[in-house]
């Protein structure tokens, strides 16, 4: 274990697997106190990061949970929003508004959420950090070789939001910053085996970014490393955005 993030608190909300479970465990690794949170309570993890369940679309689930872990310890806590769904491959044109709700609630609404009611404890506490994860979807539109219109727009949603906290918030204290991922090799994704020609070839690198590359750069942002970092967007997409 290292100790680069010694005596700092940090929420990880989408904890369950892929992108969020490896970065709380790696933050774990390196000194942080972790609480993984999920709307199905994340298991699997180290017994010493601590597992709690919400409902990032509810604003009373967030509330609670943001209460409760600060009346579980002392210190501000930092925060990273990995959470997010895609919807199944639907064209606008046929996209039903349930479809949509689901989507953007977790996704754009979500991430609002968690970054409001945080990010207003950490400026009451003197400042910290917020990574948010958005994706390549939200910097170029991915609409190949599935259709995903919605997601596209959440995760702009995203790094426009980011953009904007970061304008309100970063003489304050608080830096918000997101990184954009592309393909990743995450369970989920390796049972997309049909789509996955197509992806590798959307990029410049021919491959997927492991997820140590992802948490990597959400550990940079969170670092006093990244101290200057303010608004920024780091795109991980493998040079997707080039083609």
């Amino acid at each position: 274990m290292t100790e680069r993030f010694a005596g700092r608190r940090v929420a990880v909300i989408g904890a369950a697997g892929g992108i969020g479970a490896f970065i709380c465990e790696s933050l774990h690794r390196q000194g942080a106190t972790v609480y993984a949170l999920d709307v199905r309570v994340p298991a699997g993890l180290d017994p010493a990061v601590l597992p709690f369940q919400v409902d990032v679309s509810s604003e009373e689930s967030v509330a609670a949970r943001v209460a409760e872990l600060y009346a579980i310890g002392d210190g501000p806590i930092d925060l990273v929003n990995s959470a997010g769904v895609v919807e199944n491959d639907v064209a606008a044109d046929e996209m039903p508004m349930a479809e949509y709700d689901r989507v953007m609630g977790i996704n754009l609404r979500g991430v609002f959420l968690a970054c409001r009611d945080f990010g207003r404890e950490l400026l009451e506490r003197g400042g910290g950090a917020i990574v948010n994860v958005a994706s390549m979807s939200g910097n170029h539109v991915v609409n190949h070789p599935q259709k995903q219109s919605v997601y596209n727009t959440s995760k702009a949603g995203v790094a426009a939001l980011t953009r904007s906290l970061a304008v309100e918030w970063g003489a304050r204290g608080v830096r918000v910053n997101c990184v954009s991922p592309g393909y990743v090799d995450t369970p989920l994704n390796a049972l997309k085996r049909h789509l996955h020609e197509g992806w590798i070839e959307g990029t410049v690198v021919g491959r997927f970014a492991t997820l140590a590359e992802v948490s990597g750069a959400v550990e940079y942002l969170l670092s006093d490393e990244a101290a200057y970092c303010c608004g920024t967007e780091l795109l991980i997409d493998g040079g997707s955005s080039l083609r």
